[in-house]
């Protein structure tokens, strides 16, 4: 696929785990907590017209990782995200608009049985060879969710005011390099 404002080879695209961070930010009593996802894959299909491009990444929630043991097995129980019966997060593209040389991607998002309508605001940061002999591609997405949209409503008052100790916006952001598969 050639375009004058991004040029990106027509093909089939398999994310690179070592080189892709599917992370998120949410509020927390002043601060703010951040995660990420260990454990995932997903596939970019280019087309010679690249509205007519596809994305599905499935994430595998029992790898979220916080930095604090405790944290994240609560984040895995039922209070949160339920892995025992809802093992994975999804996103399936359903349409792609060029703007620039980025994009937004627009796609069905899974959490705990729940599919919502979202929109990632996606930045192209090029393509080029590897040292492996390979072609990659680098990209950089963003969105912002409400979590009790997802059914992930727990929280706790804090004690003498009228604020809860966990926001409801979660926003994702996404660093991926993804590999042309031959």
């Amino acid at each position: 696929m050639t375009d004058t404002a991004t040029a990106v080879t027509t093909g089939t695209w398999n994310l690179d785990p070592t080189h892709t961070e599917i992370g998120f930010t949410v509020r927390h009593l002043i601060g703010k907590v951040r995660g990420k996802f260990l454990g995932f894959e997903g596939t970019l299909v280019t087309a010679d017209d690249i509205t007519a491009s596809t994305v599905n990444v499935s994430v595998d929630l029992s790898t979220i990782d916080t930095g604090t043991a405790g944290r994240d097995d609560h984040l895995r129980s039922a209070d949160f995200f339920e892995v025992e019966n809802h093992p994975t997060m999804t996103f399936v593209s359903s349409g792609v608009v060029q703007k620039g040389s980025d994009f937004v991607v627009t796609g069905d998002l899974t959490i705990k049985g729940v599919s919502k309508p979202v929109d990632l605001a996606v930045e192209f940061l090029g393509e080029g060879g590897d040292p492996w002999g390979g072609t990659r591609v680098g990209v950089e997405a963003t969105t912002e969710i409400s979590r009790k949209e997802f059914g992930i409503d727990f929280n706790m008052p804090v004690e003498g005011t009228d604020k809860l100790v966990i926001g409801d916006k979660i926003s994702i952001h996404i660093n991926a390099e993804a590999v042309l598969q031959a």
